[in-house]
């Protein structure tokens, strides 16, 4: 399938040949595409830290990081221009029950390369990167903060929803937060001793709780949906990956937290409550990762059972990539945490698996958007 859909491009297919004009790409681009930047950066992180081969992957990683760079400078301008140049239809996103959480991939795309920059930026350019991570994780959070109150705003007074029409894109726009409260953790300690890295830390526990309670909530109404209204149409397909989200990267942040925690507490007299931090991020990641186990079957099982009968591509199939990746790396996380060899082999089956999974995507969505019929804003549909 995958031959017979990049032959038309070998054979001179010319681009964006699905648009009525080249304009269109920038007028129907949506927030939709920053999804592609959260399975990049995420899988750019977990490639280095498999056990064994990583150090030798690690230029791999690098490489994607700056890819990821590229890519989201890109949206960026693409998504800049359009509010420019046709913002009276790019406001219509707030009113869109679906699209509008896609807004919250932006944040969280940009968290990852955040983190890239202490993965491979310190070594490739110095520690004078990190300030300007330091500047782009406040602008994050701020993103992050908006996105997670503003959407559920909307939800509440403009949009149209109800339960069996549901999906897991509602977690989008409020797990944001716990995404920059994770990589929040793995900042701090690049700060300067003091009172920027106690700052940041109680920041990033505030987002944590900021989101997670939030995205629970509405795991639980996920599951309820699904047992009296069963799966959704095959167009959400990948949406059944996404409440992996949250549970992995809920877990990452109580770990990395819980591991900032003793070194920058007891810098403020605050060893004991430092101690016990790192004890509840211990325990709670553990938790939170069994959780994740038991989602990470169910989501299998579901994808089977809709790749069986045949799903059409979208660029929700992102939605593949960053849930996968997260709980990856909270794997990694706890097997360094607890000195456990077994959590690092699950760790690189894991990822074995999402590089697998970004290799299909990303070749559809470069297939696609070669093509242009990627290019679909649902909020003007109507009026074309």
């Amino acid at each position: 399938m995958m031959t017979t859909d990049i032959k038309p491009i070998l054979e001179g297919m010319r681009p964006l040949s699905r648009l009525d004009h080249p304009r269109e790409m920038i007028r129907q681009f949506t927030p939709n595409w920053f999804a592609a930047t959260m399975g990049t950066g995420i899988l750019a992180l977990a490639l280095p830290q498999m056990p064994g081969i990583g150090a030798s992957l690690k230029p791999v990683g690098e490489v994607m990081w700056l890819f990821n760079i590229g890519l989201f400078t890109l949206f960026t301008a693409l998504y800049t221009a359009r509010w420019i140049l046709f913002g009276h239809e790019a406001r219509r996103i707030f009113g869109h029950n679906t699209v509008s959480m896609f807004i919250g991939t932006i944040p969280m795309g940009l968290a990852t390369i955040i983190n890239g920059c202490l993965a491979f930026g310190i070594a490739r350019f110095g520690e004078g990167i990190v300030p300007v991570a330091t500047v782009l994780w406040w602008i994050d959070a701020a993103m992050a903060v908006s996105c997670g109150v503003l959407i559920p705003y909307f939800m509440f007074t403009r949009h149209q929803h109800s339960l069996d029409g549901m999906t897991a894109v509602w977690l989008l726009p409020v797990v944001a937060a716990e995404v920059t409260a994770a990589s929040g953790g793995l900042l701090a300690p690049h700060l300067a001793q003091g009172s920027a890295q106690f700052g940041m830390l109680v920041t990033s526990y505030i987002l944590w709780a900021y989101s997670v309670p939030v995205a629970f909530s509405i795991l639980a109404l996920l599951i309820l949906r699904m047992a009296l209204h069963k799966l959704p149409h095959e167009g959400m397909a990948a949406s059944s990956w996404l409440a992996l989200g949250p549970i992995g990267t809920g877990a990452l942040g109580m770990l990395v937290l819980g591991g900032d925690a003793p070194a920058i507490m007891a810098g403020h007299g605050l060893a004991d409550v430092g101690a016990v931090a790192q004890g509840i991020g211990t325990i709670a990641g553990l938790l939170l990762w069994g959780f994740g186990l038991w989602w990470l079957a169910l989501a299998s099982l579901i994808t089977w059972r809709y790749w069986r009968a045949g799903i059409p591509f979208n660029l929700g199939w992102w939605g593949y990539t960053f849930p996968l990746g997260v709980f990856t790396v909270a794997t990694f996380r706890l097997g360094t945490t607890l000195n456990l060899a077994f959590f690092g082999i699950v760790g690189t089956a894991l990822t074995l698996a999402l590089a697998l999974m970004w290799i299909v995507v990303a070749a559809k969505t470069l297939i696609g958007g070669w093509r242009g019929n990627l290019f679909v804003s649902p909020c003007i549909a109507a009026t074309n």
